[in-house]
């Protein structure tokens, strides 16, 4: 079954006047039913710690081929009214979801068991992971990963990456803290346990720089398990003169235990960082 969905996926987005045709749209949708249902993902975790994730570009592609076969339609929910392509998920309660009124997440996402989402929003193509929180105004962008036992704090983005459709999503591994307004976008890998600060911005291009030895090591769309994180400036030249620019400091590692709650308020109160 999956193989014949990924080859009518292939063939329809090398051949677009293939939507036209129901058995191409049945595929589509039923690709956005299995997502909706955490029966495949976007991207698939390592089998094991510190492998590379795996994505899985023809789902990707099944997404941003469901948006030209629907329909612009009028969904009412109580006094609000909304006009969009993509319906709203469906039967929290069945799946053990708490949502918090304003809270939004659109068919096609997955939320596993025990997810709380406070007034936020998820996106088609995102998994979220048992028991994880999406704090206040916390957005999780189209396709993107995020583990088990998460806390996206409040503001917090996390950007959606659907073109090109091999590129990796945003991954937040299991049992990280996100603290509040940070940015996470362009497809980065945030590794488990890790701790970032309030207002840490990641890019693929931001340097993420580990101060802890004599000597920084410097990475770049990833940060290593269990590191804890906070905003820092490095001063650049340019024509102009010299100025400071943003990047993500690692200023030590989080101590790893059994309870990871005691093990993030030991992490946050060791390096008094802000959330």
């Amino acid at each position: 079954m999956t193989r014949d969905l990924k080859d009518r996926i292939s063939r329809a987005w090398e051949d677009r006047s293939l939507l036209k045709e129901t058995e191409t749209q049945e595929a589509i949708r039923q690709i956005i039913n299995f997502l909706d249902r955490g029966m495949i993902r976007v991207a698939d975790p390592p089998e094991e710690f510190g492998g590379e994730w795996t994505v899985n570009d023809w789902v990707k592609k099944a997404v941003l081929l469901y948006f030209p076969i629907q329909e612009m339609k009028t969904v009412e929910v109580g006094p609000f009214e909304f006009h969009d392509k993509i319906p709203l998920k469906k039967n929290f309660a069945q799946q053990s979801v708490r949502v918090v009124p304003h809270a939004i997440a659109r068919y096609g996402s997955y939320l596993e068991k025990g997810v709380i989402m406070m007034p936020s929003y998820v996106n088609i193509g995102a998994w979220v992971g048992t028991g994880t929180m999406v704090d206040t105004w916390a957005t999780v962008g189209s396709c993107a990963q995020i583990g088990s036992n998460v806390h996206l704090s409040g503001g917090v983005g996390i950007g959606g990456v659907l073109e090109p459709p091999q590129a990796a999503p945003t991954i937040v591994e299991d049992n990280s803290f996100i603290g509040s307004r940070c940015i996470l976008v362009e497809g980065v890998r945030i590794g488990r346990e890790a701790v970032l600060g309030a207002n840490v911005v990641i890019t693929k291009s931001t340097r993420i720089i580990d101060v802890t030895t004599d000597d920084a090591k410097t990475y770049r769309g990833f940060v290593p398990p269990r590191s804890v994180v906070i905003p820092g400036s490095y001063s650049k030249s340019f024509p102009a003169g010299d100025y400071q620019v943003p990047c993500a400091l690692i200023i030590g590692e989080r101590k790893e235990s059994t309870d990871k709650k005691v093990s993030l308020n030991e992490a946050l109160r060791d390096y008094n960082v802000s959330v």
